[in-house]
């Protein structure tokens, strides 16, 4: 009986297999997670909406009318103000704002904690220890008393100085996280590897440490955007930043301020309110993807987790170099 045949069909199977996903695929993984993909479709609406807010507010935010403090109607979807502001208007106009002010500080807090955390882990010595110093002196400094004291003293404190602000007095943290995960990885045998052969440090911190430490970067990021939307929008709430500009925070202030939940105008805050938690939950669903990509423990079924289908009538078997020999003869 001649089994080269099944036995060259079966080292297909195993090979099929066993063989590792392309990178193509294995970069759209973070992408087939449930919480990943509603994360980034509700953060990308907003998106869409800082960019085309202004433009689409079907009335001006600062313009006041007759209709005073009426509920939702097909003229004002979302309610008036006590002086006929549009609450749509101002909830579409303030989304930028928001945004501005979450991902610029994300943005700077990220690259400061990266290039402290990872050069101060990687080179050791004296220049860690300065490195963590400065870490260590920024760690305490609290940002929200940092950005009422320069709001107190600068007339106009726009988004940008704000994010400014947020991002120096939060990057410490995941300076930390960064120093510790590298000091555990430029011991690996792959970074051994690349300065035996001669590579440059900074080299070898960005093509063998950065991409083992992209998915901590990722999370830091969020995290640190979480934190900044939430700061802008406390520092709206209570009258600290400019109230002249539009955000969900300056809606709630306003509704605060003129008793709106004693009126029973709950359409006055309730708005800004569901947008502040859809943006937070789509953000901490980002971050729960980013968790379940890198860890395996933590992917589902639908997520990150691959099938190997077998074929059928032939069964994958590891072939020795006895087996070979049976085969042939």
């Amino acid at each position: 009986m001649d089994t080269a045949p099944v036995s060259a069909a079966a080292e297909v199977a195993v090979t099929d297999a066993t063989e590792p996903p392309a990178p193509g695929r294995r970069r759209l993984r973070f992408l087939r997670g449930r919480k990943t993909v509603v994360g980034l479709g509700i953060l990308a609406f907003f998106a869409v909406i800082a960019v085309i807010g202004p433009w689409i507010a079907p009335y001006d935010p600062d313009a006041m009318s007759d209709a005073l403090l009426q509920p939702p109607s097909g003229a004002h979807w979302f309610g008036t103000t006590h002086t006929g502001q549009d609450v749509l208007s101002q909830i579409l106009v303030g989304t930028r704002g928001v945004l501005v002010v979450g991902f610029v500080a994300g943005i700077l807090a990220t690259v400061l904690s990266v290039l402290i955390g990872v050069s101060a882990g990687f080179l050791g010595g004296t220049a860690d220890e300065l490195l963590s110093l400065l870490s260590n002196v920024f760690l305490v400094i609290p940002g929200l008393p940092l950005i009422i004291i320069i709001a107190s003293l600068v007339s106009d404190a726009g988004d940008v100085l704000i994010a400014a602000v947020i991002a120096f007095t939060s990057w410490a943290w995941g300076a930390r996280v960064l120093r510790a995960q590298t000091l555990s990885l430029r011991r690996r045998d792959y970074v051994e590897a690349a300065r035996a052969t001669g590579e440059s440090t900074w080299r070898i911190i960005f093509f063998e440490v950065l991409p083992n430490l992209t998915a901590v970067i990722a999370s830091g990021f969020v995290g640190t955007v979480v934190f900044a939307i939430l700061s802008e929008i406390t520092l709206a709430f209570i009258g600290v930043a400019d109230i002249s500009d539009w955000n969900w925070g300056t809606v709630l202030f306003w509704a605060q301020s003129n008793q709106a939940l004693a009126q029973g105008a709950w359409w006055w805050f309730v708005p800004a309110g569901l947008c502040i938690a859809l943006l937070g939950m789509s953000l901490g669903l980002i971050n729960f993807g980013i968790d379940e990509f890198v860890n395996p423990r933590l992917r589902t079924e639908t997520g990150a987790s691959r099938k190997v289908r077998m074929r059928v009538g032939f069964t994958p078997v590891a072939r020795t170099g006895a087996s070979e020999k049976e085969t042939r003869s």
